[in-house]
């Protein structure tokens, strides 16, 4: 009996720990890629998704406050959403085979009434994760992602020259912040958002070795500019082939958000491009 009862404690303290897993037929050269809606910003969440199929992506990752669709360009989209709206979204992802994965970047307020919309929603979408930059709320964080057993990364825009209170850019800082807290609270590793501040990604990855939730990557004209745009995976400055060698040395299983900011109403080619080179280098490293 005392073996029954300590396999069954065991059994749950490993359910607890096991964070949402996104279904193995989403990778592409071996990662969970697809889109950040953001990418798709002037259009609606369906056309989002739509889109995001289109350019050859398995799964995509949700923002706050883009429009719901053509026929309903005045319902917003967001953590407030509607049952009703939260249907019709998972209607649309079915049709066109996409998975959610993630929603962010959102702020997470400390109070937990308010904190608990954001992982209610998450938990409705059978999210992975949340993305977040409310390090002020890391205590309301860490408890809600132990109750809801949801990941939360922690996002890094380029320093601020006229802002050195602004930390996020730094993985050292963001690093401080997460060390010490459930295993489930990382990084969202934004790779172009690096290259913007002057860091070298692959360097920012091994500081967060572990840790890393998820990753908008991005491949960028100019190393240290703040103004630097997207380009096409393997054509910019950044290293991308080393950025995902690092990634997979870490056994990395979150998602890949390709979050491609430049010729926002035709960037759908240069987006599948991007997939194309995940795809491709990942098949031929045999991912």
């Amino acid at each position: 009996m005392l073996l029954s009862v300590t396999a069954v404690a065991l059994s749950l303290t490993v359910n607890t720990r096991a964070e949402h897993k996104i279904p193995e037929d989403c990778k592409i050269g071996g990662f969970f890629i697809g889109c950040q809606a953001y990418t798709f910003n002037h259009y609606t969440v369906f056309e989002a998704i739509e889109k995001t199929a289109e350019a050859g992506g398995k799964v995509i990752e949700f923002f706050p406050g883009q429009k719901l669709s053509p026929d309903e360009p005045n319902v917003t989209w967001d953590h407030n959403a509607s049952p009703e709206t939260i249907e019709k979204v998972k209607a649309q992802l079915a049709k066109y085979h996409i998975t959610p994965v993630n929603y962010g970047v959102v702020g997470i307020p400390k109070d937990e009434e308010g904190a608990r919309k954001v992982f209610e929603f998450a938990k409705a979408l059978g999210l992975r994760a949340v993305t977040t930059e409310s390090v002020d709320a890391i205590d309301t964080i860490e408890k809600m992602v132990k109750e809801y057993d949801i990941m939360v990364g922690f996002h890094d825009h380029p320093r601020r020259a006229n802002n050195p209170n602004y930390r996020m850019w730094d993985p050292n800082y963001v690093l401080s912040v997460v060390k010490d807290r459930d295993k489930r609270i990382g990084s969202c590793a934004d790779i172009g958002h690096w290259v913007r501040s002057g860091l070298k990604p692959v360097d920012c990855l091994r500081i967060l070795h572990g840790r890393i939730i998820s990753s908008h990557l991005k491949d960028l004209n100019e190393f240290g500019v703040d103004g630097a745009h997207d380009v096409p995976y393997g054509t910019g400055v950044t290293d991308i082939p080393a950025v995902l060698q690092e990634l997979r040395q870490q056994h990395f299983d979150g998602n890949i958000s390709i979050e491609y900011e430049y010729h926002w109403t035709t960037s759908l080619p240069e987006v599948a491009q991007c997939i194309g080179f995940v795809r491709g280098y990942g098949e031929a490293k045999k991912w």
